[in-house]
């Protein structure tokens, strides 16, 4: 996530680059065959005009379900962070305190289920954006992916025992079989009697939250934008980008008729096709980036740093001394 003000000029520069140098050849070639004299090519600017408005319209529907998607998914963690401190001191107190070793075993054992998830939503589709070269030429010259740079299972050792971490490791959905364990120790200590049924169904409930939370989140990651609209769109666009130069050839040939620049002005078409084609196109491409937030992009839900803090905050209700570090943004992002 982009904690700034705004993207600088330099950035947005830098990542629509090799966009940029493409769209003004694009918009070069018809323009200076129109000036060789090839003046066959000129397109009326009217249907060109039409196809942007329509392109207008559907760029603005990706545009909002991509928000769409990322401000659902920023609910999912937000409920997790909450869910979490909630079932953090339910458990604390109906288990014995601070200095319970059960309260720690499942403290830990949920730090564990949050490592895990945020592992498995990190990992890539074929859908997803990250292997663009500029998103990856971003990504390698601002930040980090965390998930990337670690592994799963010496990240899980910090938080399991030997055989939890041999059981959890063999399994393919880790996050939903450490749900399965605090769900499995919560049964057994209602059998013990050390809870009763009233406190093992708040406890209870706190685990089919989390259950849930987890299955929305896996619902984003694994299913994408409709390719079927996302298809037409970039139809559409690749069309628009290459009728755009041939359409204004006519008007800026014209367009310095009478003064001095006249025999010029055709080679404005150059500047400004290019111009209103990098508009066109970047604007799908900011939607195209923030529809999948949990890829790795710097749009996405920092879902590392929102599970250190929770991690933090449940350390706390067990006055621990040495607490995490808190993660902070590196060049205004973070993950």
């Amino acid at each position: 996530m982009h904690t700034g003000k705004r993207y600088t000029p330099l950035e947005f520069f830098t990542w629509t680059l090799r966009d940029t140098l493409l769209l003004l050849a694009i918009s070069a070639i018809p323009t200076v065959l129109y000036a060789a004299g090839m003046s066959f090519l000129a397109l009326p600017w009217q249907p060109v005009a039409f196809l942007g408005t329509g392109l207008a319209f559907i760029i603005g529907f990706k545009n909002n379900a991509s928000y769409g998607r990322i401000w659902e998914a920023r609910q999912i963690y937000g409920a997790i962070i909450n869910d979490s401190r909630s079932f953090g001191y339910t458990l604390r107190d109906a288990l014995g305190g601070k200095q319970s070793a059960t309260v720690k075993q499942m403290f830990y054992r949920h730090f564990a289920w949050l490592t895990a998830l945020r592992f498995q939503l990190r990992e890539p589709r074929s859908w997803e954006n990250m292997q663009r070269h500029s998103n990856q030429s971003f990504q390698a010259d601002h930040y980090v992916i965390p998930e990337k740079q670690s592994k799963l299972e010496d990240e899980l050792a910090g938080y399991l025992t030997g055989d939890e971490l041999q059981y959890i490791l063999s399994k393919k959905n880790r996050a939903t079989q450490l749900i399965a364990l605090q769900s499995e120790t919560l049964a057994g200590l209602r059998q013990e009697g050390v809870i009763n049924d009233f406190q093992w169904k708040e406890l209870q409930n706190g685990i089919i939250r989390f259950t849930d939370d987890q299955g929305k989140a896996e619902r984003i990651k694994n299913f994408p934008y409709p390719r079927n609209f996302a298809s037409v769109a970039t139809y559409l666009m690749f069309i628009f980008i290459f009728l755009l130069p041939f359409g204004l050839l006519k008007e800026y040939a014209r367009l310095g008729d009478g003064t001095f620049l006249q025999g010029y002005t055709i080679w404005l078409n150059i500047p400004f096709s290019a111009m209103v084609a990098w508009a066109f196109h970047t604007l799908d491409t900011v939607g195209e980036s923030s529809v999948n937030p949990f890829e790795g992009s710097a749009n996405d839900v920092p879902i590392t740093q929102i599970s250190r803090t929770i991690e933090i905050d449940m350390r706390d209700m067990l006055d621990e001394p040495a607490l995490p570090a808190p993660i902070v943004p590196v060049n205004n992002i973070v993950l």
